[in-house]
């Protein structure tokens, strides 16, 4: 079992449980086309974003497989909220564990997604024990592949058109690193 100690801070962030109010900076991204595009869903509409809201305020603690850590990313200087981390549970018996992240384009390309996911490894290797932690992504999402690789998980596969998504054949790109890979100096 985990529940983290929050807020969890980095350098320029502050990473924390999403509260209702958070609904409107969320929204001010989910809603956008160019957040959703390489995702499952749709842009959201404000009560798609309220109901998703509702979901990750209770994503705190990590008691059982198949669990998962929600964190709202705000930054330390100003509490803005600009995206979010999770970390999810995948596996007790493996010891496995998933990443994933989602930031307001508004501030791509300053390394926050980097350094935020940093802590749900961190949380996972660290906190849960965790053997082995991937990302999964669309094959196009470049942005968040180069996220991946300077967490400097390793690229394990390509799969090849291996789910329909939106009407479209998409592929996903699998990345992981082992606990002994992160605590290696």
């Amino acid at each position: 079992m985990l529940k983290p100690t929050y807020p969890i801070t980095t350098d320029r962030l502050i990473l924390r449980p999403f509260t209702p109010d958070d609904l409107d900076a969320l929204h001010a991204y989910h809603r956008l086309p160019e957040v959703a595009r390489h995702l499952y869903w749709e842009p959201h509409d404000l009560q798609a974003t309220r109901d998703h809201l509702d979901k990750k305020i209770q994503r705190v603690s990590l008691e059982k497989e198949g669990d998962s850590i929600a964190a709202a990313v705000t930054l330390r200087e100003s509490g803005e909220l600009i995206g979010e981390s999770a970390l999810l549970w995948t596996s007790e018996q493996h010891r496995g564990g998933e990443i994933g992240y989602i930031f307001n384009p508004a501030h791509h390309g300053h390394g926050y997604a980097t350094e935020a996911t940093r802590e749900m490894l961190r949380l996972g290797f660290d906190g849960l024990g965790l053997h082995r932690i991937v990302g999964r992504l669309d094959g196009r999402n470049t942005a968040s592949a180069n996220v991946l690789q300077r967490l400097g998980m390793r690229r394990e596969a390509h799969l090849r058109q291996n789910e329909l998504v939106k009407g479209e054949w998409t592929d996903e790109v699998i990345y992981a690193m082992l606990a002994d890979e992160w605590t290696r100096p």
